[in-house]
């Protein structure tokens, strides 16, 4: 995990889009395995934070792929994220994303026959509800505010990623999941780098994932937004 988790790092750092903690090693000591980072200095946000980020996110994911995914498969928290690469991100979202975390959670019995059938009556619908015209950007893939850090700066710093290429709009998307994003920071994003018309409504069905994820992680009420999500595209 550990070993994935310094490799996204790195990939996120080599553009210099944004602040990302430099990886100082990886390794075993004593019986347990640790992951060396630069220690960032945390200071009160900067006036322009939100800009900063909505302009440096959009600089990040200016960097493109040819294929959807990552050579190589990492985590998001502490589960297992395939990354196999894919030339149809609409295919990838539903093979690599969506379905890994439901077939856990039926393994689990975290979800029922029903939940199975709204999924598999929603990825017939994907191909004409995505966008799919989009080269793949290199994304954070986990972005939300427990991940966004504030340095010495005053200027944003990423960590914690689950880092592979694909549609932007899925990242975008899980930042409003939790909240604490200002909204200055898409205006922003939306002037640098336009998404397309209706990315709003887009944004409910790529929050499936983490949603499914948190499913698996921790059950509770998240099933109870999957449903909901699920009603209304099915």
């Amino acid at each position: 995990m550990f070993e994935a988790e310094a490799k996204g790092l790195k990939l996120l750092k080599e553009p210099q889009s944004i602040d990302i903690p430099e990886v100082l090693g990886v390794g075993e000591a004593g019986g347990l395995s640790f992951l060396l980072l630069e220690y960032i200095e945390a200071g009160p946000r900067n006036h322009r934070y939100w800009q900063e980020l909505g302009e440096q996110l959009a600089d990040l994911h200016g960097n493109k792929a040819d294929e959807f995914g990552l050579e190589q498969d990492n985590y998001i928290g502490s589960l297992p994220q395939a990354n196999k690469q894919h030339s149809i991100w609409t295919a990838f979202f539903i093979e690599e994303r969506l379905e890994p975390q439901l077939s856990m959670a039926t393994r689990n019995r975290k979800v029922d026959n029903l939940h199975r059938q709204k999924f598999e009556k929603l990825y017939q619908k994907l191909p004409g509800l995505l966008a799919d015209h989009e080269r793949p950007s290199l994304i954070h893939g986990d972005l939300w505010s427990g991940n966004l850090m504030t340095n010495k700066e005053g200027m944003p710093c990423l960590i914690d990623p689950a880092v592979y290429y694909g549609n932007r709009e899925i990242e975008l998307a899980f930042t409003t999941l939790f909240g604490g994003f200002d909204h200055e920071f898409y205006k922003v994003y939306q002037a640098v780098m336009p998404m397309a018309p209706g990315y709003e409504e887009r944004f409910d069905m790529y929050n499936l994932y983490p949603l499914m994820v948190h499913v698996n992680l921790f059950g509770g009420g998240y099933l109870r937004q999957v449903e909901s999500i699920l009603r209304k595209f099915t």
